[in-house]
Parts: C-alpha cells; structure tokens; sequence
C-alpha cells in the first residue's frame, strides 16, 4: 500500500526524515534494532507512511564517494520495501563500511531487520489496543 500522492517505487521528498527535530525525535526514542552493517532506530509517526532518514559518519568511511554509494544503496533498498513498513520514522545507520561486494549480506541484513520490525510494530500496536480496550 502507498500513501496518496507516491508513486509505487519512487522516493519523493516527503518520505524523507530531513529534520533535526525529527531525527532528535526519533533517537530519544530509544527503539533500536541492529545487524551487522546496520542500525535502524524507529519511532512511529501520525503522517500514515513510512519516512527515512540516513546517518553515514566519516568515522565509518573517510571518502565521501564511500559514503554517498552506501547512502544510494539503503535509500534503494527503502525504496524497494517501504510498502511492507508502517506508518514509521526509520533513521539506518551505518555500523560497518560496506561495498558492492558486501551487496548481497547488506540487502539480506536489511530486509531481515524490517520483518523483525514489522513483527515488533505488530506487538506493539496490539499492546496499546489492548491497553487502551482495558481502561
């Protein structure tokens, strides 16, 4: 399911964590699942899609070339899969430099932390409703 106005596969602006606030927001949240390369930090949003936000630090990679290549390929892999993920603020941060010979362990790694989320969001969500019915 896409939200009006995104076409199936494409990544506009709004789908887009760009704010400082909101990536604050979403750190001090303090939901986190990790892998091997990547970190995904989460917090649910009202907006009814999901937004990303990228975090590559120098310290993971010096050259900026390293850097923009891991960018393109998580913001691919979002692209590729945000139709499976909630309404959620996802911020990836990369742990660990990888490559294009790295690519297939990345988009395993990626795709195994967004069910895990999803199964996550689930519980969740199904915490509140009964928490909610209760009072």
């Amino acid at each position: 399911m896409t939200a009006p106005g995104f076409d199936s596969l494409g990544f506009p602006r709004r789908a887009r964590v760009i704010k400082t606030d909101d990536f604050s927001s979403v750190f001090n949240f303090r939901k986190r699942i990790s892998g091997h390369f990547l970190a995904i930090h989460y917090q649910q949003n009202q907006l009814g899609w999901p937004r990303l936000g990228l975090v590559v630090i120098k310290k993971t990679t010096r050259l900026s070339v390293d850097r923009n290549y891991m960018k393109r390929v998580l913001r691919e892999l979002f692209r590729g899969q945000q139709a499976r993920v909630k309404s959620l603020d996802l911020i990836i941060r990369v742990k660990k430099t990888f490559n294009s010979a790295d690519f297939p362990a990345v988009e395993k790694e990626f795709v195994e932390l967004l069910a895990k989320l999803s199964c996550q969001a689930e519980q969740e969500a199904t915490k509140r409703q009964v928490n909610s019915e209760l009072k």
